[in-house]
């Protein structure tokens, strides 16, 4: 997630159940975050469990598919509403209906007069082209559904962060302009794609269930199998540091960061880049305008530490190209226009990017530079970079230096994904990184802490109007209590005559009330 946070601390393999706040301590981002991740595991797993991989709820299972293109327009497949799971996920395709306006005479858009044509109404179901997080676009031919027979149409789950700078209504306006976002908010994207059937291992005349087996065969090949470690080394430059922190300390940052080193281009080493952030990401300026290669910002930052700079890499995105997650090459600040609130770019951004403001397009900082303008421009700060589009090339097998002693390690021989990530802790109080390490203090190989990706078989799309449904669905677990039968009964009634009071003599010979016994301890005739 792209969130200014100091830690994560959630740790499956401690099997914590739940944080315990304490009187008169501090309390921490990183507890009500860990509260929060062991809630989601627990019910995630549990509904995992009972369903399985995927599966929806009997009459209301979302994501049936209906083909619905013709000869005269693009293939299009329409996405039935409700609900479905996928590894324990919920996703909901119900589409929203439109609001109702008020109908009043006196407040119209021209100037009283009402515009007589109505407006359209939207769909009653998402489809292919116009679901909410799949920003599929018709001029590209990749997005196209394949005109080859057959297919599969499968469901992509993930989930990614959103701040204020996309979500403008996550920001309280009553704290002013001045006052930074509060929280951010983790986003469950699901995505309905084609896969064409010459990619599965796949015979003609297959069944439903072999073509789920070789739907599953595929997805576990498309998990990467990169590793990363992190460590601190005292830097050559560490008597030259003005800054007050322990003489002996490997990690050189006057302050504590969120290190974020991220995959920009995927695939093999020899092709794969990553950036990385000492902000976890999070710094990011919201485009109120462009024009060529001049950005106009919201803001360009609340202190030196948050603003840009000329030599800054930023990324620019916006909701569509977040979903996508096909990314583009970086950009360099060439030239700050303080006043105007402007920067300008190293090129023009690319035309699929930006240009909608409804996407709440904005810049996201990167805290890499180039070799040249390395430990040359800011004694102490960097290691040299060997740069890519204006992200770093991965070199496997070596100690990679980022800045102040920190370091990072890729594992030869591995594969990487767009947008997978891992994040290091950087302090001062003991000068070192927070990575896990053996008995000998070496740094273990982690998988990335994210993005995780779900994938569900959804439909085996055979040809126009022929769709056979792959998904799964449940009934509810509750029943209606049944009757009591005859022998029930029977049994009942035995054991309440059992449980009926026994008589208990006094000590005066008398009889203890309500045993069905006279004074003198003899039955009743």
């Amino acid at each position: 997630m792209h969130a200014d946070i100091s830690r994560s601390t959630f740790r499956p393999d401690r099997r914590y159940s739940a944080v315990i706040a304490q009187q008169g301590r501090v309390q921490l981002d990183a507890d009500a975050n860990e509260q929060t991740a062991i809630q989601l595991q627990q019910a995630r797993t549990t509904a995992a469990d009972l369903i399985g991989q995927h599966g929806g709820p009997s009459g209301a299972t979302g994501f049936e598919l209906h083909f619905t293109g013709d000869r005269r327009e693009l293939d299009d497949l329409s996405i039935g509403g409700g609900r479905y799971y996928v590894d324990g996920i919920l996703l909901d395709a119900t589409r929203p209906a439109p609001g109702v306006p008020v109908e009043d005479d006196a407040h119209t858009a021209d100037e009283g007069e009402k515009d007589a044509t109505p407006a359209p109404q939207p769909p009653a179901t998402w489809t292919y082209w116009d679901q909410p997080d799949g920003y599929r676009d018709p001029e590209r031919p990749g997005d196209r559904l394949p005109s080859a027979y057959p297919y599969l149409a499968c469901l992509k789950v993930w989930e990614r962060s959103v701040t204020a700078a996309e979500d403008p209504l996550l920001r309280e306006v009553a704290l002013g302009s001045a006052m930074p976002d509060t929280a951010a908010r983790l986003k469950v994207v699901w995505q309905v794609l084609p896969l064409p059937g010459s990619q599965l291992e796949i015979e003609d005349g297959a069944t439903k269930d072999q073509v789920r087996a070789a739907f599953a065969k595929w997805a576990a090949a498309q998990a990467p199998s990169a590793r990363m470690a992190a460590r601190s080394e005292r830097p050559d430059h560490a008597d030259e540091d003005p800054c007050l922190v322990k003489p002996d300390a490997r990690y050189r940052g006057p302050e504590n960061q969120m290190y974020r080193v991220e995959i920009h281009d995927g695939g093999a080493a020899k092709d794969a880049t990553f950036k990385w952030s000492r902000e976890n990401g999070s710094v990011t300026f919201p485009v109120d305008e462009l024009d060529g290669t001049w950005v106009e910002l919201a803001s360009l930052g609340s202190d030196d530490k948050l603003d840009l700079n000329v030599g800054d890499w930023v990324e620019f995105v916006d909701s569509a190209y977040i979903s996508r997650g096909e990314p583009l090459p970086l950009l360099r600040v060439e030239e700050l226009d303080l006043p105007g609130r402007r920067v300008r770019l190293s090129g023009e951004p690319d035309p699929s990017v930006g240009r909608r403001p409804e996407l709440h397009p904005f810049l996201r900082r990167w805290d890499q530079r180039t070799a040249s303008r390395g430990a040359g421009s800011a004694p102490g700060k960097q290691g040299a970079s060997k740069l890519k589009g204006g992200a770093v090339r991965i070199e496997e097998g070596g100690w990679l230096p980022l800045e102040d002693g920190v370091f990072v390690y890729f594992e030869a021989g591995k594969t990487y994904r767009s947008g997978d990530f891992w994040l290091v802790p950087a302090r001062t109080a003991t000068g070192n990184v927070e990575w896990p390490t053996d008995a000998a203090r070496r740094p273990l190989l982690q998988a990335p802490a994210g993005n995780q990706v779900h994938y569900a078989p959804l439909a085996w799309v055979l040809g126009e109007g022929s769709v056979a449904d792959l998904r799964f669905a449940f009934a509810p677990l509750a029943t209606a209590v049944p009757a009591a039968d005859a022998q029930a009964l029977a049994a009942e009634e035995s054991a309440e005559a059992e449980a009926a009071p026994v008589e208990v003599l006094t000590a005066e010979g008398s009889a203890a009330p309500g045993t069905g016994h006279d004074a003198v301890g003899q039955p009743e005739n």
